[in-house]
């Protein structure tokens, strides 16, 4: 059974916790977390670039000059890719980069992102992170504390919490995420896990093969 360092939101540490089985305790599969990872950046890609081609550059009505008899080559019009001000020939266009990962295998690489920072000792689970009011301060301080100041870390927190997300928002190297909507890409992006103790039951329920 994988374990985890545990602390309260002073850092003081308070020894071990067991990590759901069902969750953090199989065998990373390499493969199926590259299939999300190149999932989640596809589906990120906003695929809006576009070029002009010869239909579509202003101008080039006029054929530049007769086709025989003038000892150059012949052309039809100026806009050609060939020339200078042309149209693109093969440049991008406007598409769609996503596609639909199969559930089995989200769920799957998500496991084995979890089970991959479990083994690695990456995962810290705290009592309790709760902030009195949106202070970005507050959640600095528990950060400090916890020494994880200067690391990417993932706080995965067990449901929402408007205070939380705002507070933590201003800090470039922290990710506040639900447990439901976690997906391996930031799992493995981050140097730490910091996980609420809460959110451990609600993980392995929501992501449990």
């Amino acid at each position: 059974m994988a374990v985890a360092n545990y602390y309260t939101s002073t850092g003081e540490a308070k020894g071990e916790v067991n990590l759901p089985d069902g969750a953090f305790g199989i065998e990373p599969n390499r493969h199926v977390m590259w299939e999300a990872v190149r999932n989640y950046l596809a589906n990120q890609r906003q695929g809006t670039a576009k070029v002009k081609s010869r239909a579509e550059v202003s101008g080039g009505g006029r054929k530049p000059w007769r086709q025989k008899g003038t000892g150059r080559a012949r052309a039809g019009t100026t806009r050609s890719a060939l020339w200078v001000g042309g149209g693109r020939a093969f440049g991008p266009r406007p598409r769609d980069y996503g596609y639909v990962l199969p559930k089995q295998i989200k769920r799957l690489a998500l496991r084995s992102a979890l089970s991959a920072k479990a083994q690695a000792g990456e995962i810290l689970v705290i009592s309790d992170f709760r902030v009195s009011e949106p202070k970005t301060r507050e959640v600095a301080r528990v950060l400090k504390s916890l020494e994880l100041a200067e690391a990417k870390c993932l706080l995965v927190i067990p449901e929402h919490d408007p205070d939380l997300a705002r507070a933590g928002r201003n800090i470039p190297t922290l990710t506040t995420r639900e447990c439901r909507l976690l997906n391996a890409y930031e799992v493995l992006q981050a140097e730490r896990l910091l996980i609420v103790d809460s959110a451990l039951a609600k993980i392995e329920e929501a992501w449990k093969s």
